[in-house]
C-alpha cells in the first residue's frame, strides 16, 4: 500500500482544505445575483442530489439512535454552522469572523475529551492552535488593523465554530457505525436542508431559477455544490475517521492562506507583508500541531 491510512487521510484533507479556500472567489461573484441564504439551499441541495449519483444506493433507515445522531450532525455542520456564518456577516466584520472561527479546532479538541476518550491532544497542539490563531488573524486583517466589537456577530461567530466543531464529534462517532461514507454524508446534507427550510422565507429567499441562465453562475453553482459539498464533506468525513477529528480539524487554518492566494491570482486582491507574516505562522502552528509527537490516550 502506498500510504498508511492516516497518511492518506492527512493527504485527503489537504486536498479537501485546498476546495474549500477557493470557494470565497465563487461566493463573491454567485453573491451578485443572490443572497447567501439562497446560495447556502441552492449548493447543499445540489450537493445532496450529486451524492445520490455518486451512489446511487438506498440509506434504510438505521433505528432512532443513530438517525438522532445523524440529524444533529445535519443539524450542526449544515445548517446551524452556515446560518451562524453568514448570519454574524451582517452584524460585524470578516476580519472578527474570520478570527472567531479559528476556535473551531479547540472547541473540537475539548469537546473530544469528553465525547471522544481515544484523542487527548498533547500541549504542543495548543501552542500550535495558538500560532495559527495569530496568523489567521493577520491575514484576516491584511494591513487593516480595525477591530469592531459586535456582541452579536462575534457571538454568532462563536456558536458557528462551536457547531463545526459538534459536527466533527459527530462525524467520527457516525464513521465508527461503519457506514459507506457518502452514503452517511448524503444522510446528513438530508437532514440538514430539511431543518434548513423554517429559515427560509425569515431570510427572504426566492427560487428566482432565471438566475441560472447566466453561465457564470451555473458554473459556480456547480463548483460550490458538487465540488466544494459533495466531494469536499465526503472526502472531510473519510479523512475525520481515518486520523481523527481533533487532528485533521487543525488543517481549517489552511484555508484563509488558500483563500488569500486564490484572491491574488484570480480577483487581483493586494498581499501585504502582513498577511505574508500571517501566512507563515498559520503554516508554523499547523506544522507544530501535526508533529509527530504521540497523542496520549486514556
Amino acid at each position: 500500500m502506498l500510504f498508511s491510512n492516516k497518511a492518506s487521510g492527512h493527504l485527503i484533507a489537504l486536498m479537501t482544505v485546498f476546495l474549500w479556500g477557493t470557494t470565497f472567489i465563487a461566493t463573491k461573484v454567485l453573491l451578485l445575483d443572490f443572497k447567501p441564504v439562497e446560495i447556502l439551499f441552492f449548493r447543499f441541495g445540489l450537493g445532496y442530489l450529486s451524492l445520490w449519483i455518486l451512489s446511487p444506493h438506498f440509506f434504510s433507515w438505521q433505528g432512532i439512535r443513530q438517525e438522532i445522531v445523524f440529524l444533529l450532525a445535519g443539524l450542526c455542520g449544515v445548517t446551524c454552522y452556515f446560518l451562524c456564518e453568514n448570519i454574524a456577516l451582517t452584524y460585524t466584520t470578516a476580519s472578527n469572523v474570520g478570527i472567531i472561527t479559528t476556535l473551531a479546532p479547540i472547541f473540537t479538541a475539548v469537546l473530544s475529551i469528553f465525547f471522544l476518550r481515544a484523542e487527548v491532544p498533547p500541549k504542543r497542539f495548543y501552542v500550535g492552535c495558538l500560532f495559527a490563531i495569530i496568523g489567521v488573524g493577520l491575514i484576516s486583517f491584511n494591513g487593516k488593523f480595525v477591530l469592531s466589537l459586535n456582541p452579536i456577530g462575534d457571538l454568532l461567530a462563536m456558536l458557528a465554530c462551536l457547531f463545526w466543531a459538534c459536527y466533527s464529534i459527530l462525524t467520527k462517532k457516525s464513521s465508527n457505525y461503519g457506514y459507506n461514507i457518502i452514503l452517511l454524508t448524503r444522510r446528513f446534507f438530508f437532514y440538514g436542508l430539511i431543518l434548513m427550510l423554517p429559515f427560509l422565507s425569515s431570510f427572504d429567499f426566492e427560487w428566482g431559477l432565471s438566475r441560472f441562465t447566466k453561465p457564470v453562475n451555473i458554473l459556480n453553482i456547480l463548483f460550490l455544490g458538487i465540488g466544494a459539498s459533495a466531494i469536499c464533506f465526503a472526502s472531510w468525513n473519510y479523512a475525520v475517521k481515518l486520523v481523527g477529528a481533533v487532528k485533521i480539524s487543525i488543517y481549517l487554518y489552511l484555508v484563509p492562506i488558500l483563500t488569500i492566494i486564490t484572491a491574488v491570482v484570480i480577483l487581483n486582491e493586494p498581499f501585504t507583508w502582513v498577511a505574508a507574516i500571517g501566512t507563515l505562522f498559520t503554516l508554523c502552528g499547523v506544522l507544530l500541531s501535526e508533529s509527530k509527537a504521540r497523542i496520549s490516550r486514556k
